[in-house]
């Protein structure tokens, strides 16, 4: 799947969420309590509260939340694999 189909899923104006969730998963990352396996987590419900503040409640905002959240989690790790230690 293209970067542009998963664009098109997503509600342009939830970017900004994207980007917040990025950021947030990088701040658990370098915090040593949070245990890895629970960021991904973490900034999925970060992206649902986000997401269901700006669209307000509703099965659109749930699915637009999680699918920002996915995105987010997803970019990090294809920046991370198409980087990786050499």
């Amino acid at each position: 799947m293209e970067w542009n189909a998963i664009y098109q899923l997503i509600d342009p104006k939830l970017i900004i969420v994207v980007a917040v969730c990025w950021v947030v998963g990088f701040i658990l990352k370098q915090t040593p309590k949070v245990p890895n396996w629970s960021i991904v987590y973490i900034v999925t419900a970060v992206a649902l509260l986000l997401a269901v503040w700006l669209i307000g409640w509703g099965a659109e905002a749930v699915i637009q939340g999680i699918l920002a959240g996915a995105v987010a989690v997803f970019g990090h790790q294809i920046v991370k694999q198409a980087g990786g230690k050499r």
